[in-house]
């Protein structure tokens, strides 16, 4: 329903101003409309503005008056959501009948080809991928059946689906768990407390993780690279619950625990089974800065951020999410300027990846929210993040 309210009209006056890159001032000098007036109607104190005198705002700012009264949105962001309509579909849906044989050669080689798409942001191809892999997994190998629930549990959470996410992450660890894959499992319930984060389920993140830590900790002078990072993992995400839930103390124990473990794992390198993620010294760094962001020390965390190789892949979601706290830590401290060029360093890096953040899209709008007028570059990651301004 649209908002009529003359600050209804007033916010879109606004914010089509904004969108075009003009002044308050340059909208009433290329308007004809006096400036003290531009500012009661954007201020919505400009009860029954006429019709004539929206279209004379609408045409600088580029805008229809139907768009200023609400009617139809003012910029049409694409829908996040409506590309993953078919695996939620397929997760959602029984699976359909087998046709052709699945083998586990065959179903194993198309899941690796769709987790490469998954980490090089190229969303709309797994999109297509990702339905064919989660109608065949009735009848492939129990172990990567896991694999692809948990592929599609991540997306979903990325996409901020949680109910289909909570489908196939309960799958994804069910089977792992008939197989007696430990590390499979542990690497679904690591996925599982990254969507109890997002629904803000911080006690039970905390409770599941250290649950499952206990489970998989391994002898640290003889464990495996894999059973370094499912452990760590655990531990990073009780950690990040943790301080969440102002458990400062319970927070630190658990980073320290993960930063053991990164030390014997010597480097940062692939998680299980090599592509879910990384772990490594330099993820525990990263999640330390965002510890840090979070209870309110974003001069610690730039200070930690400083510590980060500054090698590490573009499409990787860790320092991707990494760079979102460096950008909040910068806003924080009052530093608009540096916050802005890491956000567009994002944008020409991982755009594909920024635009399905909520946070990327809560950072722009402190970033543009206090200025008089947009930059090309400010309209620029408005647009990355579809941000309808």
């Amino acid at each position: 329903m649209s908002d009529s309210t003359p600050a209804g009209v007033g916010r879109r006056v606004r914010n089509a101003r904004l969108r075009s890159g003009l002044t308050q001032r340059e909208l009433a000098e290329q308007s004809g409309i006096s400036l003290r007036y531009v500012k009661q109607v954007e201020g919505g104190e400009a009860p029954g503005v006429r019709a004539e005198t929206l279209r004379r705002l609408a045409v600088p700012a580029g805008v229809t008056v139907t768009a200023l009264l609400g009617s139809v949105p003012l910029s049409e962001p694409s829908d996040p959501a409506a590309m993953w309509v078919p695996v939620r579909d397929a997760l959602l849906s029984p699976a359909r009948p087998g046709g052709d044989p699945v083998t586990a050669d065959g179903y194993g080689l198309s899941l690796a080809a769709a987790v490469k798409l998954y980490h090089d942001n190229r969303y709309r191809e797994l999109a297509a991928a990702l339905p064919l892999l989660l109608r065949d997994a009735a009848d492939a190998p129990p172990l990567l059946r896991s694999q692809a629930y948990q592929l599609a549990g991540s997306v979903m959470v990325q996409t901020r689906q949680h109910d289909a996410a909570e489908v196939a992450l309960s799958r994804s660890l069910a089977d792992a768990e008939a197989t007696g894959a430990r590390l499979d499992a542990a690497s679904a319930v690591i996925t599982r407390c990254w969507l109890l984060l997002a629904q803000g389920r911080f006690a039970e993140t905390l409770r599941l993780s250290a649950e499952w830590a206990d489970r998989v900790e391994p002898r640290i002078s003889t464990a495996t690279p894999a059973e370094l990072s499912a452990w760590g993992w655990l531990l990073l995400r009780g950690s990040a619950a943790a301080v969440r839930d102002n458990r400062q103390d319970v927070a630190d124990d658990m980073m320290r625990l993960a930063e053991a473990a990164a030390v014997a794992a010597g480097r940062e390198r692939g998680g299980y089974r090599s592509y879910w993620t990384t772990f490594g010294p330099a993820t525990v760094a990263m999640k330390r800065a965002e510890n840090a962001v979070v209870a309110g020390r974003p001069d610690v965390a730039l200070r930690i951020a400083r510590r980060v190789p500054g090698t590490l892949r573009p499409t990787s979601d860790n320092r991707n999410r990494h760079l979102l706290d460096v950008a909040g830590a910068h806003l924080d401290l009052r530093e608009p300027g540096e916050a802005l060029q890491v956000m567009t360093r994002l944008r020409h890096e991982a755009g594909p990846w920024l635009a399905e953040q909520r946070m990327a899209r809560d950072l722009t709008v402190r970033l543009i929210r206090p200025r008089r007028k947009l930059t090309g570059e400010m309209r620029d990651l408005a647009d990355a993040v579809r941000l309808p301004l």
